[in-house]
């Protein structure tokens, strides 16, 4: 459990704070800190939808986390209950027509316990 963080994010791509959320993630793989997982709640969800269209000279963040995702396998758990709220769904997560992108895990509440349980250190952003 030494040197490792778990990360809850609540704003949506758009926000700085998602941009802080990343950059955060960034520097601490930079420093042997070992990320248990991101856990997207809230508007935070919104960064999983993979038809979300943000314009090419804006913060791309949904490939930020896809980066963390595939190189440093930074697993990024989204809660289901908040993402059914926004509009994503899990039920066609094996069909090309999903709006989850496939970098994202569907959870539960029960993954942020498990989280928060194996982390030293706990960031809500």
């Amino acid at each position: 459990m030494q040197n490792t963080l778990a990360l809850v994010v609540t704003t949506p791509p758009n926000s700085n704070l998602t941009t802080t959320a990343i950059n955060l993630v960034k520097r601490a793989i930079d420093k042997d800190v070992a990320i248990v997982g991101v856990f997207f709640y809230q508007d935070g969800v919104l960064n999983a939808a993979k038809h979300l269209s943000i314009p090419n000279d804006e913060y791309q963040a949904l490939q930020h986390w896809q980066q963390l995702s595939n190189e440093y396998h930074v697993p990024l758990h989204l809660c289901v209950s908040a993402a059914e709220k926004r509009g994503l769904t899990d039920e066609l997560s094996n069909n090309e027509n999903s709006n989850i992108d496939k970098a994202f895990i569907v959870s539960g509440l029960g993954e942020l316990v498990e989280l928060t349980s194996k982390a030293e250190r706990v960031v809500q952003l």
